[in-house]
């Protein structure tokens, strides 16, 4: 690998780990997410309509399966592709880790609103999936642990990527710097 690839690298590298940063911060909260970058902007956007697919796709199993669906597709999409890049051996896998990270910890904040219900959705009169899913269940006080767990998984997630991601570009830094020069 050419060092200025190496370097390029190590920028993306650093760009990603300040927003798993903020991911873990800042966007949990209303403030942070109302300046999102405009990356995660992206990203979330994305993860939008494939949640709004899951509720299409979920809606044939019935009413609870139906709410569940679209923070399920947010899960299994990109599950699907961590599983499919783990097979093939590509470094690709780090980036789709990282997607499922980044999908499990918007899926935690839609969980942590469930008792509140202060996030903007898709149109007023829409359910919020997770306040309808506790208050059938009939355990409203468990949106704060399931959050958390789901929340600690997606960053832990994040982190795995980040930290593949820069196992990987040392062993390319060593490759273009290191060697080269005792050549």
């Amino acid at each position: 690998m050419n060092r200025l690839m190496v370097l390029l690298d190590i920028v993306v590298l650093l760009i990603v780990a300040y927003f798993t940063w903020y991911l873990a911060t800042d966007y949990r909260t209303f403030a942070g997410r109302e300046q999102i970058p405009f990356v995660l902007w992206v990203i979330d956007t994305i993860d939008l309509f494939i949640h709004e697919g899951g509720h299409f796709f979920f809606g044939f199993f019935g009413r609870l399966i139906y709410f569940l669906g679209g923070s399920l597709m947010q899960i299994v999409i990109p599950s699907l592709a961590v599983w499919v890049f783990l097979k093939s051996g590509a470094r690709t896998l780090i980036w789709t880790l990282y997607w499922l990270g980044q999908n499990l910890v918007n899926v935690s904040v839609y969980i942590s609103d469930a008792p509140y219900r202060r996030l903007p959705l898709i149109s007023e009169s829409a359910i919020h999936d997770w306040n309808w899913i506790f208050g059938y269940l009939g355990h409203m006080e468990m949106a704060g642990p399931v959050s958390t767990v789901v929340f600690v998984l997606g960053i832990g997630a994040c982190l795995g990527g980040v930290v593949m991601a820069g196992y990987f570009l040392f062993a390319d830094f060593v490759d273009a710097f290191v060697q080269k020069e005792n050549v």
